[in-house]
């Protein structure tokens, strides 16, 4: 299950508006870094092991092993510091309801971004 804040969906459609983007947004798993493996969002087409969901003209893709690991994923978007992930900035936040395989901190897979989806 995929759900989307107002926020978040706001922020998508601007960017993918005023870069005249018509792509999918994906939900994607990062392996490694400091802090466990998280999710991210990147542009991209759908393939066959996806699933998809459409929410207000903006189709996000979802390969189907992840979404099982993952369960309910939350996109959100926050304006400044202070969501738990160690950004200086606001951007995009994307928390999972199961601990994602290779997060040995057993919480959530979250990615901050400036606000961009690429």
């Amino acid at each position: 299950m995929l759900e989307v804040t107002e926020t978040a969906l706001t922020n998508i459609k601007k960017y993918l508006s005023e870069n005249n983007i018509e792509s999918a947004v994906r939900i994607t798993m990062i392996s490694g870094g400091c802090s466990g493996n998280s999710l991210g969002l990147a542009l991209d087409e759908a393939k066959e092991n996806d699933l998809t969901s459409e929410q207000d003209g903006v189709n996000f893709l979802v390969e189907k092993g992840l979404a099982e690991t993952c369960g309910t994923i939350t996109v959100d978007f926050t304006e400044s510091s202070g969501d738990g992930c160690g950004c200086s900035g606001g951007g995009f936040s994307i928390k999972s309801e199961n601990s994602l395989a290779g997060d040995d901190q057993g919480g959530c897979g979250c990615s901050c971004t400036s606000g961009s989806c690429g």
